[in-house]
């Protein structure tokens, strides 16, 4: 339901209304006269043999147009000229385009990362069709001296809470309302700005159902900043107001150069850190507030993200008189001299269309009885005319048939005055003939390319002056950027050469870019963060890519056909410049058949290559004898850990035979020479049962037996010795030690 009736408004909020009103006012006193000019000018440019726009009203009257009289009134001929000339201009800014371009300002900032700047903002052009934009600002520009474009947000979708960056077109200058203090041409320092719009009062209540209703506006309003003014007869002005905040803040310095501001949570971190701070001043803190209202009450309301009010001006001449400024295009100089031309050439028409109603002269008598007919000999197609032959001249003779007087004709001073008036007009918009297309006695390309240039530099200040707005514009872009993108999504941008890729942002990363690699150390995947570091922005004008493109083809198929050879060195990059199908492609497996050395971009003298070769054969030669001599090294480790582990093997088995040599060396002096007999049979009897006794004496080895007890085994020497007595004339003589 729509309130019926106001409800109070808050202190701050009528502060906020009274002091947009009282700047509304004084934007509209500062821009009305110049405006009132500038409104001429487009109505002049767009004179037409149906509106007569270029013809004074007051002669118009004159020469009875107006009132609708087809006999006897003169004409009044409109040849507008004007449109090739703000042509000339504007089309010229089609073709040479000015594109901002992102660099790196501060330490912590990042080349790459200023390309993907560059991307991002070319994709924010494409999407918002910026040319659009920029083509209605430059021809207003041109036309009427001023133009106008907008940067706003949008969400991505119905169901995202994702935004994007929009520039927006504004189609009528007369709509924006800047602070006419500004001093910058494209209006950056500017400390508020209008953007109106004269909606229908059905629409503004469909889109506005909670506003007051309009039967009682007008009534709340009376006397209130004029009000009344907001209101048409059938339409509801709406205005976008922006201005800045202002906030008086302390900052503390603290060492290291790290900085804060009184009271935030940063600053109470610093202070237990460090102290008291090193230094204090008092900072102006501002931000950018918009508002929509309707004139008497706050329609919608919040902060903008930027630090600039988001409106660009592209300004034509400017001129500041007696506290006052006044802009004109390159129509303002052009208006007397096309009024003169329409003159002369209506001139010469109405002369020349008088040739037919040159009068007969005759003797008097000679039209007697047929009046009619020649009364009506100009207007009427009589298959003859008769006269009366039978007056004399006094002497008796017939007087000669009647004569149409001679026509009259174009004079000279009149054909002279319009190549004059045609002059002035291109004096005023400093564009002659060779740039409007006409022939001249320039032959050469150069001499035709320098009297273009002329022209050019007639009306470079429009071109500029647009240069320094998409500038200004890209700067405000850049900085919206880390604010609008701050959360992680994935991004599309769009290179130079129009190929489009989506890149991941990250803004909780603290490097710019983040490589992730894989275990050879090849990059996978790079993740920004837009946030990291500051960036300007410098602005290049020239032909689009797409025309420098062409024009490279034209080069470099001149240069092939003349050096076919060349194919070898840049055939790719020729292949790669045309647009049929596949050409990318190809340009791909030509480049595979190339020498790398020309790919990577090899312009060093054939002395230093052979240097470097040199080079890089001793450093292979150096690295394969190093691979050699850490292979003998192994090698030679590998001999002394198995000679070291033979000597302690063998040291291990000395040992343990001399332990049993001592051991048997014990038992014999405290055993009988029966008892060491019996145990020796036993011993014999026992290696010959377990086969380690051979024929001929000789013994088996059973260091590496299994489960076998060597001659120390402690196992073994536990066990009780049970002599064993058997027959020695059962043993070969040859096995039997003396005792």
């Amino acid at each position: 339901m729509a309130k019926e009736t106001p409800e109070p408004k808050s202190a701050s909020e009528e502060k906020t209304l009274a002091l947009m009103r009282t700047r509304m006012t004084a934007a509209t006193a500062a821009w009305q006269d110049t405006r009132e000019d500038e409104l001429d000018d487009l109505r002049f440019a767009a004179g037409s043999p149906n509106n007569q726009f270029q013809w004074p009203s007051d002669v118009l009257s004159t020469r009875g147009s107006v009132q609708g009289q087809t006999i006897n009134a003169r004409p009044c001929l409109t040849i507008n000229k004007l449109p090739q000339h703000i042509r000339m201009v504007t089309n010229d800014q089609r073709q040479n385009r000015p594109s901002g371009k992102v660099i790196p300002a501060s330490d912590g900032a990042d080349v790459e990362v200023a390309q993907i700047y560059d991307g991002m903002v070319k994709h924010i052009e494409y999407i918002s069709d910026a040319d659009v934009s920029y083509d209605t600002a430059c021809d207003n520009q041109v036309t009427y001296g001023e133009g106008y474009w907008r940067i706003l947000t949008e969400y991505c979708d119905d169901e995202s809470f994702d935004q994007d960056i929009k520039i927006a077109r504004v189609r009528n200058s007369f709509s924006v309302y800047l602070d006419p203090s500004i001093q910058d041409p494209c209006g950056s320092d500017a400390q508020w700005g209008f953007i109106t719009d004269d909606i229908p009062k059905l629409d503004y209540e469909r889109m506005f159902p909670d506003a007051m209703p309009l039967s009682t506006l007008l009534d709340s309003g009376v006397n209130d900043g004029q009000v009344d003014s907001w209101l048409g007869k059938d339409t509801v002005r709406i205005a976008e107001y922006f201005y800045f905040e202002h906030t008086p803040t302390t900052l503390h310095l603290y060492p290291e150069k790290m900085t804060a501001f009184k009271g935030t949570t940063k600053d109470k971190m610093f202070a237990q850190q460090f102290g008291p701070p090193i230094k204090t001043r008092v900072v102006d803190r501002k931000k950018v507030m918009w508002v929509k209202t309707n004139g008497y009450e706050i329609l919608e309301s919040r902060e903008w993200a930027g630090k600039w009010i988001p409106i660009i001006r592209v300004i034509g001449n400017e001129f500041e008189i007696a506290g006052r400024l006044y802009i004109s295009g390159i129509v303002r100089n052009a208006k007397d001299p096309q009024r003169l031309y329409n003159y002369w050439t209506s001139a010469e028409a109405e002369m020349l269309a008088l040739a037919p109603k040159a009068p007969f002269i005759g003797a008097g008598g000679q039209f007697e009885g047929y009046e009619q007919q020649w009364k009506t000999a100009n207007t009427t197609n009589w298959p003859y005319l008769e006269y009366n032959p039978d007056v004399t001249d006094g002497s008796g003779k017939p007087l000669p048939a009647p004569q149409r007087s001679l026509p009259p004709l174009a004079q000279t001073g009149l054909i002279q005055a319009k190549m004059g008036a045609s002059d002035d007009i291109k004096a005023t918009t400093g564009q002659y003939n060779s740039s409007l297309g006409a022939t001249s006695n320039e032959r050469s390309g150069k001499a035709i390319m320098a009297r273009e240039r002329q022209a050019d530099i007639g009306t470079y200040h429009y071109v500029d002056n647009l240069a320094r707005a998409v500038r200004y514009s890209t700067r405000q872009i850049v900085d919206l950027i880390p604010k609008i993108y701050d959360t992680q999504r994935i991004a599309r941008v769009i290179g130079e050469d129009n190929v489009v890729k989506m890149i991941k942002i990250n803004p909780q990363q603290k490097e710019p870019v983040n490589k992730i690699v894989d275990q050879q150390g090849n990059v996978m995947e790079k993740i920004y963060n837009p946030g990291v570091g500051d960036y300007d922005v410098v602005v290049s004008t020239g032909p689009s890519y797409m025309t420098k493109r062409q024009e490279a083809l034209d080069a470099m198929s001149t240069i092939l056909q003349s050096n076919p050879q060349l194919w070898g060195v840049a055939g790719d990059l020729f292949i790669k410049n045309m647009d049929w199908p596949g050409a990318q492609e190809m340009a791909e497996r030509f480049k595979k058949t190339m020498d790398p050395k020309i790919i990577a971009g090899d312009d060093r003298s054939p002395e230093l290559q052979a240097a470097e070769q040199q080079i890089e054969a001793l450093q292979a030669e150096t690295q394969m004898m190093h691979n050699m001599l850490i292979k003998v090294k192994d090698s030679m480790e590998a001999q002394e850990i198995s000679i070291k582990e033979m000597t302690a093997e063998a040291t291990a088995q000395v040992a343990a035979y001399n332990a049993e040599t001592n051991r048997l060396k014990v038992i014999s002096t405290a055993m009988t020479p029966e008892q060491m007999q019996d145990i020796v049979l036993g011993t014999i009897h026992s290696m010959i049962q377990a086969g380690d006794l051979l024929p001929g004496g000789g013994v088996v080895d059973r260091t590496n037996a299994g489960n076998a007890a060597g001659p120390g085994d402690p196992a073994q020497m536990a066990q009780p010795q049970q002599p064993m007595l058997m027959d020695p004339a059962a043993l070969p003589s040859s096995d039997i030690a003396p005792v």
